[in-house]
């Protein structure tokens, strides 16, 4: 295990409040958000969403895709308005 974690940059800390403003919106517990991506194939314990939402654990795209499937929105709502902009702009 590394000394020190990979720093948590400005996207994923903005993604992280997405989550969680997402899935309190939704009226989701971390537990029943554990338990919906367990269903999808991607197991998280709710410590470990805790942990992302907390900024003390990186999302992966693996992460991100899974939590927003089992909130029922796309991955592109969890990330911050500005990424989603730049990646539109990239197709064209």
């Amino acid at each position: 295990m590394s000394k020190h974690p990979v720093e948590i940059g400005p996207t994923g800390i903005q993604t992280a409040h997405n989550i969680e403003s997402l899935r309190l919106a939704r009226g989701v517990s971390q537990r029943r958000l554990a338990a919906l991506v367990a269903e999808l194939g991607r197991p998280l314990s709710h410590t470990s969403i805790s942990r992302i939402e907390r900024i003390r654990r990186r999302c992966d795209v693996d992460d991100l895709a899974t939590i927003a499937a089992a909130l029922g929105a796309s991955p592109v709502i969890l990330l911050p308005a500005s990424s989603a902009a730049w990646e539109a702009g990239r197709r064209g």
